[in-house]
């Protein structure tokens, strides 16, 4: 399938480049993915299609402050890392800035030697292998010097790292946030429990590959990023209940529909506790085992992420409500509007 079919012309002016002051002031687009019928509410019409005895299925991984500046000791010139994934006994697969400058053997210095980092290796596509060293615990010190790994598109500083975390993180890991999430506040949360549909968590680490665009001519020559994900026995539990009800289970983004459906391909159509490692790519033609709606924010071209979308929906229905969000100027991508495909 060409990759060509999911590519659309987005106006610069409409990607986010801030949230919103308040979490649940976005606007959502419904779209009926049988039928293509759109709709243009608000995020807090989202209850309204929701039923008592459905599952709202969230991702509670949550963002580290991956972007450290440092030094090297010498010659003071500067360099960027960005961590990717931790490799244990304190070793990171990381990206660097500029990458001619951090050979095998180079170290690097951050926060005046609170903590280093020595390079152990360079990987077949241009990262880091790299080994940290300090005093203390780790992550304390990441939180203290480190900033967020906003993506790409944002050129704005963000002024509060919450903000680029939903209400519900709790699991440490992330290299982005998954950003459907962020349009809930506890309160709202609150409020859908209240009228009888069930929570749900996953853990699904989000790694900078969901940023990176297909660079094949076809979908089928793509191949995609890894990501760890985990489902405890309680929550496969209660997505297990809900299904057995009848009852739809609608993922909270991309993420946990791709962790969903990892789990139900692995174990022939049920919800199980399960961990492990990802690559699942979803695309027109694939068949939905667990999955029966997805809120989600709104996509770049060419996207492995608008591909998903397209299998749930319809690529022709996708397309055509994108051409209408464009149109109504919604805001794009991890700070912009949602959409809910059900």
């Amino acid at each position: 399938m060409d990759v060509q079919l999911f590519d659309f012309d987005l106006p610069e002016h409409l990607i986010a480049q801030h949230p919103l002051e308040n979490r649940t002031g976005s606007r959502l687009l419904t779209l009926h993915k049988e039928t293509g019928e759109v709709a243009h509410r608000q995020f807090t019409d989202l209850i309204d299609y929701l039923h008592e005895g459905d599952c709202l299925v969230l991702n509670d991984s949550r963002v580290l402050p991956a972007r450290l500046i440092g030094v090297k000791p010498d010659t003071g010139a500067k360099i960027e890392i960005l961590l990717l994934k931790s490799l244990g006994d304190d070793r990171w697969e990381t990206l660097v800035k500029p990458g001619k400058r951090f050979k095998e053997g180079a170290v690097v210095s951050f926060g005046d030697g609170l903590l280093t980092c020595t390079c152990e290796e360079i990987t077949p596509t241009g990262g880091r292998i790299v080994r940290f060293h300090y005093e203390g615990i780790f992550y304390e010190i990441l939180d203290k010097l480190g900033s967020m790994p906003l993506p790409p598109y944002i050129h704005a500083q963000l002024d509060d790292r919450e903000r680029y975390q939903t209400v519900y993180s709790r699991e440490l890991g992330s290299a982005a946030a998954p950003t459907a999430g962020l349009h809930f506040t506890q309160e709202y949360l609150q409020q859908i429990k209240d009228k009888g549909i069930e929570l749900a968590f996953v853990t699904l680490h989000v790694g900078l590959g969901t940023f990176r665009p297909v660079d094949a001519d076809t979908i089928e020559e793509h191949v995609m990023h890894a990501e760890h994900y985990e489902l405890n026995e309680e929550n496969a539990a209660i997505i297990s209940r809900a299904r057995a009800n009848g009852r739809r289970v609608i993922a909270v983004g991309t993420t946990s529909c791709r962790t969903l459906e990892t789990i139900g391909q692995k174990h022939n159509g049920a919800v199980v506790a399960d961990s492990g490692w990802t690559d699942i790519f979803i695309y027109p033609g694939y068949e939905f085992t667990v999955v029966n709606s997805l809120l989600t924010n709104f996509h770049l071209p060419k996207s492995t992420l608008v591909m998903l979308i397209s299998a749930l929906a319809g690529r022709e229905h996708v397309m055509k409500a994108y051409h209408e969000a464009i149109e109504r100027e919604y805001r794009f991508f991890s700070f912009g509007d949602a959409m809910l495909i059900y």
